[in-house]
């Protein structure tokens, strides 16, 4: 099969298709689009890059091309992990269907509710989302998904990794249970091997390359490094880079550098510009507008340098790419591989540079076992400019040691000066004395008691008359 009139498909596709240089077809859609036009479920997998996007939009242009969209009610849906990789979805749409009246809606975040909530009133016969706002409109109940015929997955790996599976397993419970199902992913987990299983029936298995396999269109070169000090290591990375980025020269038309981590994006990009690199930063917690403004100024080239997190690796069709830059060895394996897919696109070549730092080794070691293959090391840019950290004197004195120091520290150290304590029963100021319960009491100058002072109650006679007194009854005795 050398071109695209043997597929079957329908000749305003193709003429669409004519029109936007493509002549071969690839092989995963070589063999997928035969049997989406039957009419069967196709479990596809394959490398990124190798063009599974057209190879489910091409099927279902042809056969939505008969038939109405109702209000509310599309009758074909596309899953997407990311705005950006809709978004491209999207544009292949626009691309193959110009000659088809079919309306299209976009549902992404980032985007007012009201304004897609009018293109769905309209009638969707493709209907391009990902989960989280797709569910979003559901629970409103401005959509419904009994009228789905053809529903796709795209980039199911990626769902699983974004916490997409329950979704995506909700959003196949509300569509039809005689829908037609294309399913795409680059590799096949066990979790992902359960849904196709049980929400496929008897899908056709298409697998053109080998499971998370790098095209041999890329040439692959790791830089290994060890910090002196831990502190100093992402000042390393980031002088690394800057070098490895210098030293491909008019080569590196463009190049995208991923880090694993959204704070870093805007750390790395800063410090590029700063010394004078063209680069711009693109991550989830952007703007929408200000995503597609940067991506658009990096198709356009207006953009020399693109660095994103992996919400970038995926869904950026982008032909020409010349470089991929791992600023991160990626924790997932599979990852690695999706990120550097962004070159070496359609047959082209293109170069992946990782730099490896001592602590992601362990990570740098699961990849090339992935890969089944140790990827060539590039020479160390900082090599010999490291300064070897000072050695800090750890010994410690033995205990003997200790014990013979003790006398002499003793005889070294001046006597303390006695203090000037005053005795523990010493009577208290009598300005400052206070009783039990902590209240003041006045200065007394006099013990007060009996003494002298007899109260005159004390010397008063109480004895009844007719008894003799003290003294007469002496005298009588």
């Amino acid at each position: 099969m050398t071109n695209f009139k043997d597929l079957e498909l329908d000749p305003d596709v193709l003429k669409a298709v004519e029109e936007a240089g493509y002549e071969t077809p690839t092989p995963i859609q070589e063999q997928a689009i035969p049997f989406a036009l039957q009419g069967r479920d196709v479990l596809g997998i394959a490398q990124t890059g190798t063009g599974k996007t057209a190879s489910f939009t091409l099927p279902m242009i042809t056969m939505l091309a008969k038939g109405r969209a109702r209000a509310r009610m599309p009758r074909s849906l596309v899953l997407a992990p990311t705005r950006e990789l809709a978004a491209q979805v999207a544009e292949n749409f626009e691309t193959y269907a110009k000659y088809k009246k079919l309306n299209m809606a976009l549902l992404i975040g980032g985007v007012s509710f009201k304004d897609q909530e009018r293109v769905i009133d309209r009638g969707a016969d493709v209907l391009i989302a990902t989960p989280g706002r797709l569910l979003d409109h559901f629970e409103r109940g401005k959509l419904m998904l009994t009228g789905i015929e053809i529903m796709v997955v795209d980039e199911a790996d990626r769902m699983l990794d974004m916490g997409f599976i329950p979704d995506i397993e909700r959003i196949f419970k509300l569509t039809p249970f005689t829908r037609q199902t294309l399913f795409f992913s680059a590799t096949m987990a066990p979790e992902i091997t359960r849904i196709t299983q049980e929400f496929l029936h008897n899908p056709q298995r298409v697998e053109v390359a080998r499971q998370a396999t790098a095209s041999e269109t890329i040439e692959q070169r790791v830089c290994m490094h060890r910090a002196s000090k831990r502190e100093q290591a992402t000042k390393d990375k980031r002088e690394i880079l800057r070098r490895l980025i210098t030293a491909e020269g008019d080569s590196l038309t463009n190049g995208i550098v991923f880090c694993n981590r959204k704070r870093d994006v805007d750390i790395v990009a800063k410090s590029l510009s700063k010394h004078g690199f063209d680069a711009a930063a693109i991550h989830g917690d952007l703007d929408q507008s200000l995503r597609t403004k940067t991506l658009q100024g990096f198709r356009d080239g207006d953009l020399r340098l693109l660095v994103a997190s992996d919400v970038a690796a995926r869904g950026l069709d982008i032909p020409d790419v010349s470089h991929v830059y791992n600023f991160d060895v990626p924790i997932h394996s599979e990852d690695y591989v999706h990120r550097i897919g962004r070159t070496g696109r359609a047959g082209r070549s293109g170069k992946a540079i990782t730099i490896c730092m001592s602590a992601d080794e362990k990570y740098w070691a699961k990849i090339e076992e992935l890969l089944g293959t140790e990827v060539p090391r590039l020479d160390n840019p900082l090599k010999g400019e490291v300064e070897a950290a000072p050695k800090r004197d750890t010994k410690q004195p033995s205990k003997a040691k200790k014990q013979d120091a003790k006398p002499e520290q003793a005889q070294e150290k001046p006597a303390r000066p006695p203090r000037n304590r005053a005795p523990k029963n010493e009577q208290r100021s009598s300005d400052r004395q206070t009783d039990r319960r902590g209240y003041r009491q006045e200065p007394r100058n006099t013990i007060v008691g009996m003494g002298d002072h007899v109260p005159d109650f004390l010397t008063r006679d109480f004895r009844k008359s007719g008894q003799p007194s003290d003294e007469a009854a002496s005298a009588e005795s």
